[in-house]
């Protein structure tokens, strides 16, 4: 009698069984620890959005893989501590995401309008079931500045802490200009750079512009075009001119219009 095949996510937690084994497995994968394994499943929800923007396929298919890898690790390190396991992991977003979509897996009308507002009162309310006392808590460490800059910003502007125009933004701005140019010490200068850059996210913010996503679109853009002002140097770029280059740089602007 064929037995029928193991479905891959009960291979792949199998695998993930016999890495950590204390006798048979990996030397490497038994010595790891929840903080050991937290910068490699950044690592790889990064390389997801690579291949992503690359348009890539394939890569992404291979980068989900070393995702659902990480959270396999992590269930894997919280099993053997007696803590959770990946049913249960399973279990809290998909119990998560039927209480989140109430029109979906539930009788209540979908108001389109108003489903962001829902969705965020309903995060505040998990955040309050679990303890949290201000509305800042939740807002993830380990997030990109920019990013989480702008989600702290939010959370303060739902509770009606908030420049109600632009103008107010663009005026602070200016003012952490000055108190940029004005600092007199290295401390002085790290701190007044931060609340720039914070006042900053806080103008972009203003247009519906999310700040990561604007820096990463002009970090492409001034990296396509410096490999652009390369090519046309042909290998001599560096010993140009500041002039020069410029000129060539208004080349490959213009090349590119």
């Amino acid at each position: 009698m064929t037995s029928l095949p193991m479905p891959q996510i009960t291979r792949l937690l199998a695998i993930m069984a016999r890495l950590r084994d204390p006798e048979h497995g990996c030397e490497w994968d038994r010595s790891q620890t929840f903080a050991t394994i937290a910068p490699y499943t950044v690592e790889e929800a990064y390389e997801v959005e690579d291949a992503i923007a690359r348009n890539d396929t394939a890569a992404l298919k291979e980068e989900l893989g070393d995702l659902l890898f990480q959270v396999v690790f992590h269930s894997r390190m919280a099993e053997e501590l007696g803590l959770f396991n990946f049913d249960d992991v399973a279990a809290a977003i998909s119990d998560k995401m039927e209480a989140r979509h109430p029109h979906v897996f539930g009788d209540q009308p979908d108001v389109s309008a108003s489903r962001e507002e829902f969705w965020e009162s309903t995060k505040a309310r998990e955040r309050a079931e679990k303890g949290a006392e201000s509305a800042m808590d939740g807002v993830a460490l380990a997030l990109p500045a920019l990013m989480r800059a702008e989600k702290l910003q939010k959370r303060a502007a739902r509770q009606g802490f908030d420049w109600p125009d632009p103008e107010g933004a663009a005026e602070k701005v200016i003012e952490e200009m000055q108190e940029l140019r004005e600092a007199s010490s290295e401390e002085e200068r790290v701190a007044e750079a931060g609340d720039l850059l914070f006042a900053t996210v806080n103008f972009v913010r203003k247009f519906g512009v999310a700040p990561e996503d604007a820096l990463r679109f002009a970090n492409a853009k001034f990296e396509r075009r410096y490999r652009g002002m390369e090519e046309m140097a042909a290998g001599w770029f560096s010993s140009l001119t500041l002039a020069e280059q410029e000129a060539l740089w208004q080349l490959v602007k213009q090349s590119e219009r």
